[in-house]
């Protein structure tokens, strides 16, 4: 299992200290200019058009923002399908569930239940895993080491707006290799689908929460990491921990109970059960710890991921934004080129 690459969209040319300029400099030069006219008035709830027109609603302003974001989220979105290297880490995860859901052939103990449809429901969860704790923090890191947060507040709308194409990116990111994983599995390996609305709508809801749980916390964990060679470092062993201690690969009654314990902690535990709750045939609850899916459980313990990585995300990145300069810009890039000076001797 691998972790799909970042999508930091380096695909410009580079500048004369030796930095890469940003693939979202065309994305930035458009949003700017959707939104330069909008300058802070708090006080008034108005603001000014450029031209010297009728003064601009504060809902208006907003919705600005929202559709400068979704203007430059799409920009991204477009870069990554047509990038081949950035599409290649997202679709091998599904290639090698597909591989070894045609090898495996026992059942899931207990039951009738085919155990790679329990593995294709584990390959599920950690797609949407692996682009909150895996992806996520890595394009934060990337962008601020390359100057995007810099450029973000010297432009009036800019912060907001990147928001809103980050929330874009991660939905496309996640819920196209699943539904792609889903597909696929069903036509090529019998793999599992809903089998009623009720199924389809516990998918969704299950497939969203999963993703507001660990994706504020991948933000969170973005904004502390010192640099992007480092953080994939520090991530991966905890969440692969993470992965084989949470029953999405195996039966987590497999495991000592301790590990049981410790697992029903972390989010990915429940993201798993959530969808086997809703691809899995009801037999299936047989090998559940609790011997039923808990879907209750799983929306409250989803919901208070959801709750702490918003709390610990929202200071955390206006901390990043705040001390982020020219001149703390030029150090990282002075330090990046002397160890790359110092590498190969």
């Amino acid at each position: 299992m691998t972790a799909a690459p970042a999508t930091t969209h380096t695909t410009g040319p580079t500048s004369p200290d030796g930095t890469t300029v940003h693939h979202q400099d065309q994305a930035q030069e458009q949003v700017q200019e959707q939104v330069q006219d909008l300058n802070q008035d708090g006080n008034q709830g108005r603001r000014p058009h450029r031209d010297g027109g009728p003064a601009t609603s504060r809902p208006a302003v907003h919705r600005r923002y929202w559709r400068a974001g979704f203007h430059r989220g799409g920009i991204e979105v477009r870069h990554l399908l047509r990038n081949p290297k950035e599409t290649t880490g997202h679709f091998a995860n599904i290639v090698v569930a597909l591989v070894l859901a045609g090898y495996i052939s026992s059942k899931v103990p207990g039951t009738q239940v085919p155990m790679a449809h329990l593995m294709l429901c584990g390959f599920a969860a950690y797609l949407l895993f692996q682009v909150g704790l895996f992806n996520l923090p890595q394009i934060l890191v990337t962008e601020r080491e390359e100057g995007a947060l810099l450029r973000l507040r010297a432009t009036p709308g800019g912060i907001p707006a990147y928001l809103v194409a980050k929330a874009l990116l991660v939905v496309v990111m996640a819920l196209g290799p699943l539904v792609l994983l889903l597909a696929t599995a069903a036509l090529l390996v019998d793999g599992p689908l809903p089998h009623s609305p009720a199924g389809w709508l516990t998918l969704l809801w299950v497939s969203v929460l999963g993703l507001l749980a660990v994706v504020p916390l991948g933000a969170a964990i973005g904004a502390v990491l010192p640099n992007p060679r480092e953080a994939l470092a520090l991530i991966m062993l905890p969440a692969m921990g993470l992965l084989v201690t949470s029953g999405a690969m195996f039966p987590l009654t497999s495991l000592p109970v301790v590990i049981q314990k410790i697992a029903s902690v972390f989010p990915l535990k429940w993201m798993a059960q959530g969808l086997r709750s809703a691809l899995l045939p009801d037999a299936a609850r047989a090998a559940e710890p609790a011997g039923s899916w808990e879907l209750p459980t799983v929306a409250l313990v989803l919901t208070a991921w959801a709750v702490l990585g918003f709390l610990l995300a929202i200071p955390l990145l206006r901390r990043a934004a705040r001390r982020e300069s020219g001149s703390r810009l030029s150090e990282r890039h002075r330090k990046a080129t002397l160890a790359g000076a110092a590498g190969p001797a």
